[in-house]
């Protein structure tokens, strides 16, 4: 673990907030308005991004990624209406909205390859990076409920990252970070559940299943625990990726799920750690020639496992903080360690880093964010409280 010593003097760049409420469609334009400059970021990264790695143009990808268009509307016609918003606030077309969603779909489409005018095989693409983790009861000295990650992706992508809170009554209120346009990604809700997410990678059949997007908004959208692993678990999602699930009454569960089957984790007296390799177990369908396609997620699951151990000591939720964001800002491996900076030897297009760190205290509702690797950038304090919402009332059975 980095001692506090070698961290540099911290950053207070903070991402921007956007809030937005309303029917589908009125959230969606309120969203898109409010990030039309980060969306065109985003849609001018991908771009690049994309005709990098396979020689592909955007128009190829987003025809590539109409194909999911049917499917997110039979299943969340409501989602569907956000993006349609979202692309008219911003002024784009849904296809471009619906692509930023897709990306990681269109990415590991077994018929990816097709889209290139290339006959040469398209490189298997690292999967986006994370370590999530849950920490409750005795893995807590300070008994409150913790969820976080380490969001690690394209550094091309930083900017177009946002906060975003997202009012919808009935259903419990979400503050999620995002890319831009993006109607789901990593968060926690009213109700007190967090979505913590991780990339598994893994090429199975191509049958066409949702966006994973769709499936972690969907996920948090609802208002039990029960009720968001009913949502994976019944979900066919189209590539492979594990959801970490916590509750503030002091409960986590690990979800490794792909299009073949999923597999599952519980803590371990009140630990839970979670990273880009299968930990449950490697599904069937890809067993014969499985590599982990981020070998260093073997370094940095048991790195924040150790230090995450150094909660049981705390006092406070104070130093719980501070505690989480030495053990986040670990650098055993750097650049790909588990707080992730840049490798100068790679092209800048690939860049990779941590884009933000989180921590919430689903006991209190306070939800904290670094703008960058937490390493060197402060925990940025959300204005908005978790439980400032429906479903906002602490359970009775909320541990003290």
């Amino acid at each position: 673990m980095t001692p506090p010593s070698a961290l540099a003097s911290p950053s207070s760049r903070s991402l921007p907030l956007i809030e937005i409420s309303g029917t589908p469609l009125e959230r969606g334009r309120q969203y898109g308005e409010a990030v039309r400059p980060q969306l065109h970021a985003a849609l001018a990264y991908y771009e690049e991004a994309f005709g990098h790695a396979a020689g592909l143009t955007w128009s190829q990808v987003t025809a590539r990624a109409a194909r999911w268009q049917e499917p997110v509307e039979s299943y969340a016609p409501h989602l569907l209406e956000e993006m349609r918003g979202i692309a008219d606030g911003a002024g784009v077309r849904l296809l471009d909205v619906l692509a930023l969603n897709a990306r990681g779909e269109v990415i590991y489409d077994q018929s990816f390859a097709d889209l290139s005018e290339s006959d040469e095989t398209v490189e298997e693409e690292r999967v986006e990076g994370c370590t999530s983790f849950a920490v409750y009861g005795a893995a807590s000295g300070d008994g409150h409920v913790w969820a976080g990650q380490n969001w690690d992706w394209r550094a091309g992508a930083a900017d177009t990252v946002v906060m975003l809170r997202i009012v919808q009554p009935p259903a419990p209120t979400l503050i999620m970070q995002v890319e831009a346009g993006q109607v789901g990604r990593q968060g926690a809700n009213s109700a007190g559940i967090a979505l913590n997410a991780n990339g598994l990678g893994g090429r199975f059949d191509n049958t066409v299943g949702l966006p994973q997007t769709v499936v972690r908004r969907s996920t948090l959208d609802q208002s039990t625990i029960t009720d968001a692993l009913d949502v994976l678990c019944r979900t066919r999602a189209h590539i492979a990726s594990n959801a970490l699930l916590t509750c503030r009454e002091g409960f986590a569960v690990d979800l490794e799920t792909t299009p073949a089957g999923h597999g599952w984790l519980h803590a371990d007296d009140g630990l839970l750690v979670h990273g880009n390799h299968y930990q449950a177990g490697v599904p069937a369908a890809i067993a014969a020639d499985y590599r982990p396609l981020s070998s260093d997620s073997l370094v940095r699951v048991p790195r924040a496992e150790q230090g995450l151990k150094a909660l049981r000591g705390s006092t406070g939720p104070d130093e719980s903080r501070k505690l989480i964001k030495q053990a986040m800002s670990d650098h055993l491996g750097r650049p790909e360690s588990l707080c992730t900076h840049v490798d100068p030897r790679r092209p800048a297009v690939e860049h990779w880093t941590t884009l933000v760190s989180s921590c919430v205290d689903l006991t209190t509702g306070d939800y904290h964010v670094t703008a960058g690797t937490p390493c060197d950038h402060d925990y940025q304090h959300m204005p908005w409280n978790l439980y400032d919402g429906p479903h906002g009332d602490t359970p009775t059975d909320c541990p003290s």
